[in-house]
This record gives structure tokens, C-alpha cells and sequence, in this order.
């Protein structure tokens, strides 16, 4: 059920209300924005009527949710949300965020030259794995916890967030000292353990698209996270798996637009996992900024021929560089602009 506070509703009259779904058996969730509150009650309450609620001193709505995706539903913030960070970026205003760098940190070098280089191109976060989940067992898995150092280490040097992707339970709280926003991937989309214990962290955290998943099954999946009282958390659509074997996934870029209007949480979108194909990077970025993407994941390398790791789908550096540009072409378009 959602409960729409009148606007400069007293604080008294809201914890009546709480009060009432409590009664009940709701867990209530709250989000107050400029001029008015909501409240989002969740659960399996007993018997109730929704018109009680609808007659209560204060209220100016009530109703019941259909859809199975409560505090995901743009109807919890129909203002949409916004996550600023420590440094002042926001995700989910008007400027498209872009985060950028190596698939996984490979050495102190390449990532204070990839976290230099897209500084210089105009981003706001380094990305880069610390933990890889691959394909293979016997593939570069990643420099663990020293590949977090380096992270935070560089990102500080240039003045970059850090997001980078958490793969299990037991490396939380071992990543909260080193990063600015938890990524989880694809294939841990429906790891309900892992994305119920990022619910209970109180840092950002963006959620990809699973290689099969449909949209409601994303957003069933952003529930976990949200019931736990973390509300920022992002979407991000990275293509999925169809018959189409010329590219690496199917960039589905019509899921932006469907997340605008379902959900109130910012929309990314990764081009590079979207293709698998560097020279199709960039038309795909575009694409997904024209059809309302909140801000981009792109994989960037110094030297994309000898990276450890997805080199084939990595920008250059003057790619990266060269896209931003038209990026900023772009966005004044659709009423969006790129720092």
C-alpha cells in the first residue's frame, strides 16, 4: 500500500499514519521529499481496509500497489531518485554520470594511467574489478584486496569514485573501506543472499541486468535491496543473451526507457558488455543517452591489446575521449547535459 502525505503534512500526524500500518502488520517505508511524504507499506498485513487510511487527518492519497515491485515502482518517488556522493556528483539529476576504466585492476601503473586518463575525458568514476567472476577458472581473476588499495589509492590522486563489483557475501565489509559504490554483476542478479545483505549497507550500489532476466525480474531484484533500507541503488541494462551471435549480448536499449517510467531509480547503461565489440561502443552510448540513460559504464584500457580482460570490448583512451565530446553534443537533446 502507498500512503501519499498532504503536502506540509505536521510531523505528528505522519506518525499516526506509521503507526496504523505498523498496527496492522506493514513494514513501513518511508521517503520524504521537498513539499510532501510517502509512505510505503509492505509485508503480508492482516484484513484492511484501504479507505481507512484514505480518511485519515493528513493524508491526500491511498491505495493499493498491483504490481509485485513495491518500493521499486516509481510510485514510492514519483519525483524520481538521486544519489549524490561524498564529493558532491549526483546520479539521476540532470548531468549524465560517466564512469569508466579497465575491466580489472592489472598493476599500479595501468590503473593510475586509466584513472588519469578518464579524468582527463570528463569522468566521474573509476571502474575497474578487484574480484572478476569469469567464465573460465583459469582466467586472471583479479588482485583481490591489494587490486582495492590501488583502487582508492588512485581514485583519490584524481579525484574519481570508485564503484567496483562485490561477487559474494564475505567481501562487504572487506570492500566498504576502499570504495565509493558496490556493483553487482549479471550473474549475481538473482544472488537474493548477496543483494538482501547490500540492503543492510548504507552505501550507494548498482545493480546489472542478468544475461536472461526480464525487466520485472530486474526490478523484483532491486526489491531485495530496497527493503532492506537502502535506497540508493541504481539500475544498469548491459544487454542480454539472444540468438544474435555477432555481438556479445543484445543492447536492449528499449529497457531505459521502460525503467523511466516504472521505476523512480537512476538508469545506466554499459554498452561494452551491451556489444563486446569496441567499434560499436560508442553508437550504443549514444543511443542510451538519446533514450534517457541517467549515465554510462564503459570499459576503457591504456593499452586495450594487452589488457587481461575483456580488451576486445575496451575503448582507447582518445575514444573515450572523443565519445565524451559527442556525448556533450548529445545530451542538450533530451534536456541533459555531461559535466
Amino acid at each position: 500500500m502507498i500512503v501519499a502525505m498532504q503536502d506540509e503534512a505536521k510531523e505528528e500526524l505522519i506518525q499516526q499514519v506509521i503507526e496504523k500500518m505498523v498496527e496492522i502488520g506493514f513494514d513501513v517505508h518511508r521517503t520524504t521529499g521537498a513539499t510532501s511524504t510517502i509512505l510505503a507499506g509492505v509485508g503480508k498485513p492482516g484484513h484492511f481496509d484501504v479507505a481507512e487510511f484514505q480518511v485519515l487527518e493528513g493524508v491526500h492519497q491511498a491505495y493499493r500497489i498491483s504490481s509485485p515491485y513495491k518500493l521499486a515502482g516509481r510510485g514510492f518517488r514519483p519525483e524520481g531518485t538521486t544519489i549524490t556522493f561524498p564529493n558532491g556528483v549526483v546520479v539521476g539529476g540532470e548531468n549524465v554520470t560517466i564512469m569508466a576504466g579497465p575491466c580489472s585492476v592489472e598493476s599500479p601503473e595501468q590503473i593510475l594511467l586509466s584513472a588519469q586518463q578518464v579524468k582527463a575525458a570528463g569522468g566521474q568514476f573509476l571502474r575497474g574489478g578487484a574480484f572478476k567472476p569469469r567464465s573460465s577458472p583459469y582466467s586472471f581473476q583479479g588482485m583481490g584486496l591489494e587490486g582495492l588499495k590501488l583502487l582508492r589509492e588512485v581514485a583519490d590522486e584524481t579525484g574519481l569514485l570508485v564503484i567496483t563489483e562485490v561477487m559474494e557475501i564475505s567481501q562487504i565489509e572487506l570492500m566498504l573501506p576502499y570504495i565509493d559504490c558496490f556493483q553487482v554483476g549479471a550473474r549475481n542478479m538473482q544472488n537474493f543472499n548477496l543483494l538482501r545483505e547490500l540492503g543492510y549497507v548504507r552505501k550507494p550500489v548498482l545493480l546489472k541486468r542478468g544475461i536472461a532476466a526480464t525487466i520485472e525480474e530486474v526490478l523484483l531484484s532491486a526489491e531485495y535491496i530496497l527493503s532492506g533500507g537502502n535506497y540508493d541503488l541504481m539500475l544498469c541494462e548491459r544487454g542480454i543473451r539472444t540468438f544474435e551471435t555477432y555481438t556479445r549480448n543484445t543492447m536492449d536499449i528499449s529497457a531505459i526507457p521502460v525503467l523511466k517510467k516504472l521505476t523512480h531509480l537512476p538508469v545506466l547503461g554499459d554498452p561494452s558488455h551491451g556489444v563486446g565489440k569496441r567499434e560499436f561502443v560508442a553508437p550504443m552510448a549514444l543511443a542510451s543517452v538519446a533514450a534517457g540513460a541517467d549515465g554510462l559504464l564503459m570499459e576503457m584500457h591504456p593499452n586495450p591489446d594487452k589488457a587481461l580482460s575483456d580488451g576486445a570490448q575496451s575503448l582507447f583512451p582518445e575514444q573515450l575521449e572523443k565519445l565524451v565530446a559527442q556525448l556533450r553534443q548529445i545530451a542538450p537533446i533530451v534536456g541533459r547535459s555531461v559535466a
